[in-house]
């Protein structure tokens, strides 16, 4: 198996997929999106970060953070946002995909993938380019026509402060430069 190495930086800004086990539809479902929504809220309690930028679908999301300037640990976050969410989702009758039995004997649940793939977002271009992708993702995966049509996006925050106008993303066939980034997520 080959070694995967993450890399760290603190006060980093950083693209994240983050994808259920089994490629499972929950996310965007009224149960799934409270268990994520409080999972996310008990985090940031707990180990703050900047939530730039986030997209749901109903089998992976994308999410943009930035870290504080004291702090590169966004794999304790992501741990602790995939079990706070286990848990609550499977408490309040959510099921999981099955699991084998070393899986098992890791303790490990079918709700997500093991892994998660992040990005170290490198300068202010780099980000604007990821920034984008995730308020497009649900075109590119033909679940809306248009940006605005998906609710379960921060697109719509970032609308109402002026960033993007309403009908960004729907008179062409994409942000530029999402070639880069789709032939290094693993979606």
């Amino acid at each position: 198996m080959a070694q995967y190495r993450r890399y760290y930086r603190h006060g980093g800004s950083f693209f994240f997929t983050v994808v259920t086990a089994r490629r499972a539809r929950i996310l965007t479902s009224e149960l799934g999106r409270a268990c994520l929504r409080s999972a996310l809220h008990e985090c940031l309690a707990r180990f703050p970060f900047r939530l730039n930028a986030i997209v749901l679908l109903p089998d992976h999301l994308h999410a943009i953070w930035t870290l504080p300037h004291d702090d590169e640990d966004f794999s304790k976050r992501w741990g602790y946002i995939k079990k706070t969410f286990t848990q609550l989702y499977l408490r309040r009758g959510g099921r999981e995909s099955p699991v084998s039995s070393s899986q098992s004997s890791e303790r490990r649940r079918g709700i997500w993938q093991r892994r998660f793939w992040e990005h170290l977002i490198r300068d202010e271009l780099d980000f604007e380019r990821h920034f984008d992708y995730v308020h497009y993702n649900p075109v590119k995966h033909a679940l809306v026509s248009r940006p605005r049509d998906w609710p379960f996006s921060t697109f719509h925050r970032w609308v109402a402060q002026g960033h993007y106008q309403p009908n960004w993303g729907a008179e062409t066939q994409g942000p530029l430069c999402f070639e880069d980034i789709e032939e290094t997520a693993t979606e």
